[in-house]
């Protein structure tokens, strides 16, 4: 890789986006195999892939953990991450898109946009990446361009801009026609590439049509090629492309195409358009991160300092692997790194170029890059590693609260010290997992996004570290929140026994905050509290909010107010204000009235429309609200807001009353009030 900043154009960073089963792991294998990196077509179904090469995702035919490839095509370095589209790794997809300067948000030509496709544009609108769309499986029995368009467009809200039509459909899609330079892209049955020709004569007259539309949909949002329009009525093809890049880099409009990437149809094109279309990292803005306090940015500049943020670590046999971009600078084999997490410096031992689970070595890595570094001894997901003399710190991507637990041991007792070693490093590979120990059981506890999550994590436990594990019946994370607060509730903590004392009085307004979270403020006026001792409190409240009177689940959803306090000229300090505010909150939430939360999730039942009475009997006794329901040719769609413990074991059950044909699937909505206490932890 050249180091001149002006070939940080021939770069594109970006990321694949779908619902489970769209088909983005197979578009990935297509790209690899059209950018001569492999020699060979992996399947899923054969579990031959190379993005999905860990044992589970072979066996489930899922893809669980982000996988990174680097491949080049016309010129151009493509670092390209293969997401999950399950929802229980919805955080692999999070930590993905932190890093991504654009992505392929790929649909179902049947199915159109289905609920994890919207959780995944929703996290792409708020890192604010630009996409474009690729309809796939054009060859399905039922496949249609224009109602997927339509439900991207009515259940995504972006300007969809179509430059195909399809030529042929469901088992006849032979290829498309490119509305930009008016022309056949043909592929024949086994061939390795397209045939060019001109517009079929059946469609010349509809293509002309979607080109007339095109053309009028850009001008109407883009200037200069108003201007033109004006002057000549139509776009030329150069005009048309300029015009679509500008759009999708700024947000404004969203290029579509379609294919069939099983059958090899419409990945070049579709890698025509990642090249012309989606950004480079000199199209993005500058990287912002503090320093000294104070917000700064860095350009994406390989003599600038350096700064690149970790987004993935994975625990290898042959040694621990950091996955980084680099925002800024140069990185050699051999520096050394400040990471601003751990305040430490790190030594990188080697640079290498992903291919999944295969790496080229490198000598460097420069600005733009996406790659893997041996050697970081601490550092995590969402660390910042920098020069250590001009360190820059980055926001690190945000990590969702987990909402299911397993209660894990080993069936051994000596392999107890095993297991928290086990349960260690999952956690440090995967921050959205988490473990802690039951303080009244005993047990450890670990906790993650759903049950397909910590089944994952159950399983890597047993296969990779050897150990026999007792794993308990899954269980939801509660929460508790404030329905009615109490206000000028006082508190004094006073500790005499021998030697300096403790004296700290403290008077607080607890109410209920609906946007969730936890907000502190503080009154004081008249220098009555000095702010140290303000800072204490709100960190005693902080410590507070752990465990709540219900049944010991965390609090949220409630603003605290200090409104007075006292000092005492020797006992007062600050581990007395925060025992102080610790234990007033405490006591105020025994006094408030406290509502438990239970999690909720948005269910999308596929069922035959013979079996949709008694799905919809089944979803009310497990306590959930019907919101939609969409027939779709011989099944329906229906989908109902759920309580997330009413349906563990959903799966088994819905195949039983739709004999084998109905499927689901379900994404996080938040919390709602439970209908009454759960018991305690």
């Amino acid at each position: 890789m050249r180091t001149r900043t002006s070939n940080l154009d021939l770069i594109r960073n970006l990321g694949i986006l779908a619902h489970v089963d769209a088909g983005k792991t197979t578009v990935t294998e297509r790209i690899l195999y059209a950018t001569g990196t492999t020699h060979k077509r992996g399947e899923v179904h054969d579990g031959t892939t190379v993005t999905d090469f860990d044992p589970q995702e072979r066996d489930r035919g899922i893809t669980i953990f982000a996988a990174a490839v680097s491949c080049g095509w016309d010129g151009h370095r493509i670092n390209l991450i293969d997401t999950p589209g399950h929802v229980d790794f919805a955080d692999e997809v999070e930590r993905a898109l932190r890093v991504l300067d654009g992505a392929v948000a790929v649909f179902d030509a049947v199915a159109g946009v289905e609920p994890q496709s919207e959780s995944v544009w929703r996290q792409a609108d708020r890192h604010g990446v630009p996409r474009i769309a690729f309809v796939n499986k054009m060859d399905r029995a039922g496949a249609d361009l224009d109602a997927a368009v339509d439900s991207i467009r009515g259940r995504l809200h972006p300007v969809p801009l179509v430059v195909q039509l399809p030529i042929g459909s469901e088992d006849g899609f032979t290829g498309v026609v490119d509305l930009v330079r008016m022309r056949a892209l043909v592929w024949s049955e086994g061939a390795e590439a397209a045939e060019e020709g001109p517009v079929p004569d059946a469609l010349r007259e509809e293509a002309a049509r979607r080109r007339r539309l095109l053309e009028e949909a850009v001008a109407e949002r883009h200037p200069a090629a108003l201007e033109e329009f004006c002057d000549r009525e139509t776009l030329t093809a150069d005009t048309l492309v300029s015009a679509l890049r500008d759009l999708t880099r700024g947000g404004d409009g969203v290029v579509v195409l379609c294919g069939s990437a099983y059958r090899n149809r419409g990945v070049e094109p579709l890698l025509d358009a990642v090249v012309a279309y989606l950004p480079s990292p000199l199209d993005v803005p500058p990287v912002r991160g503090t320093r000294d306090g104070a917000r700064d940015e860095r350009p994406a500049d390989p003599r600038a300092p350096m700064t690149a943020l970790a987004f993935k670590v994975n625990a290898t046999p042959t040694g621990r692997l950091t996955y980084l971009r680099v925002y800024s600078g140069t990185l050699e084999k051999g520096d050394t790194v400040w990471d601003a997490g751990t305040r430490r410096t790190e030594r990188v031992a080697r640079i290498l170029r992903v291919r999944a689970d295969r790496h080229d070595p490198l000598e460097r890595a420069v600005a733009g890059d996406i790659v893997a570094v041996v050697g970081l001894k601490a550092a995590r997901a969402g660390s910042t590693l920098c020069a250590p003399g001009d360190p820059l710190v980055l926001e690190p991507p945000g990590v969702a609260e987990p909402v299911v637990h397993v209660a894990v041991e080993a069936r051994r007792a000596a392999d107890t010290g095993r297991l928290a070693a086990a349960l260690a490093r999952l956690t440090e590979e995967d921050p959205s997992l988490a473990v802690r120990t039951d303080a009244e059981t005993g047990q450890t506890v670990l906790s993650g996004m759903g049950e397909l999550h910590l089944e994952v994590a159950v399983e890597r436990v047993r296969t990779e570290h050897g150990l026999a594990v007792a794993v308990g019946r899954p269980g939801v994370a509660y929460r508790e929140t404030v329905g009615a607060g109490v206000a000028g509730f006082v508190h004094r903590h006073v500790k005499q026994d021998g030697g300096a004392g403790q004296f700290a009085h403290v008077v607080l307004d607890v109410e209920p905050w609906e946007e969730g979270g936890f907000v502190f403020c503080s009154t004081v006026t008249g220098g009555a509290l000095p702010q140290d001792y303000v800072r204490a409190v709100e960190a005693g409240c902080r410590d507070a909010l752990a465990e709540g009177p219900l049944g010991g689940h965390p609090v949220t959803g409630l603003r605290v107010t200090l409104t007075d306090g006292r000092t005492h000229v020797k006992d007062s300090s600050d581990t007395a204000f925060r025992t102080a505010g610790r234990a007033g909150l405490r006591d105020a939430l025994r006094v408030s009235r406290m509502v438990l939360l239970e999690p909720v999730v948005e269910v999308a039942v596929t069922v035959p429309d013979d079996a949709v009475g008694a799905v919809l009997g089944d979803l009310a006794a497990r306590r959930g609200r019907v919101t939609g329901s969409d027939p779709r040719g011989g099944t329906t769609v229906v989908t109902a807001t759920v309580p997330l413990a009413e349906l563990f074991g959903y799966a088994t059950r819905l195949r039983g009353r739709t004999r084998g044909r109905g499927t689901f699937t379900a994404r996080p909505t938040g919390y709602a009030p439970a209908p009454a206490p759960a018991p305690a932890r």
